[in-house]
């Protein structure tokens, strides 16, 4: 299996000013899940944590001491000078992909822009927490996500992997505003749904509550859609923090699906993504 999303260090330490996750830890943890591999997300912006960083070089760091274990990205503030200039650097240091992007602009915002065209000429994906619910207003969007679809279709060699919230609950046709967990039937025709199936370059992780709330909230329209976007799938945990519960990767397992698509969501569709071998 590969995580399609983990953090280390004090970005989430809970509470304030206790030890933070280890990268011991979470290898234990990998270990304890059977997880074989796991991409480790920096975060630079302020906003995408009230508590700290986790930095590009802490990310290399743990991955230097465990490289048969993490697929490091980077993540530079879109905000920072001459920011699409340095990522070819931290490409040369090893790094495979681009997030987690969590910044406090619109999702379409230029400067976000010229770092989703910057990844698409090194061949990178780029993994973006969407959150236009109040109060958390991360890569912000409108209903529908019209700002989302406008990157999506001007730049068609980036790949985007899509999470948070604001992602999730645009799955059903109808999303209750307001609302970051919805729950209740889904509506079909969600713009979710329909950007997974239609559009080759937006990709989703598995991760967090708002993943997990997603899947399990409807029962009659899940099968749908893993049958129509199975190949679009990542698994994820979004795991941060010592004993933190992540009631997917038991779902991954059991949910009747056949294996050809569980290999897909646990890993196979990840390894094609990153050029894995």
């Amino acid at each position: 299996m590969i995580d399609a999303h983990v953090h280390l260090g004090p970005a989430f330490a809970e509470p304030i000013g206790e030890p933070w996750l280890t990268t011991e830890q979470l290898v234990d943890r990998m270990n304890r899940w059977g997880i074989d591999r796991a991409v480790l997300l920096p975060l630079d912006s302020p906003e995408a944590s009230p508590r700290g960083f986790f930095s590009n070089h802490d990310c290399l760091t743990a991955y230097r001491r465990f490289p048969e274990r993490f697929l490091p990205f980077c993540c530079v503030d879109p905000r920072r000078p001459d920011a699409d200039a340095l990522l070819p650097e931290w490409k040369e240091t090893g790094c495979l992909g681009f997030g987690e992007h969590k910044t406090e602009l619109a999702i379409d915002d230029f400067r976000s822009k010229r770092l989703y065209k910057a990844c698409g000429e090194l061949n990178w994906s780029v993994l973006i927490h969407l959150d236009h619910l109040a109060p958390f207003q991360l890569n912000w969007d409108e209903p529908g996500l019209p700002r989302f679809q406008r990157p999506v279709k001007e730049l068609p060699d980036v790949t985007f992997i899509m999470h948070g919230p604001g992602w999730w609950s645009e799955l059903s046709a109808h999303a209750p505003p307001g609302v970051i967990y919805p729950t209740g039937p889904i509506e079909l025709g969600g713009v979710a749904d329909r950007l997974l199936s239609e559009a080759a370059n937006v990709y989703a992780d598995f991760s967090a509550q708002s993943a997990y709330n997603a899947l399990i909230r409807d029962p009659d329209f899940t099968p749908g859609f893993l049958e129509r976007n199975w190949q679009k799938l990542l698994f994820g945990t979004d795991y941060f923090q010592p004993r933190q519960e992540c009631p997917i990767v038991e779902w991954v397992r059991k949910v009747n699906i056949p294996e050809e698509w569980r290999e897909a969501i646990q890993g196979g569709n990840l390894g094609q993504l990153l050029r894995l071998k």
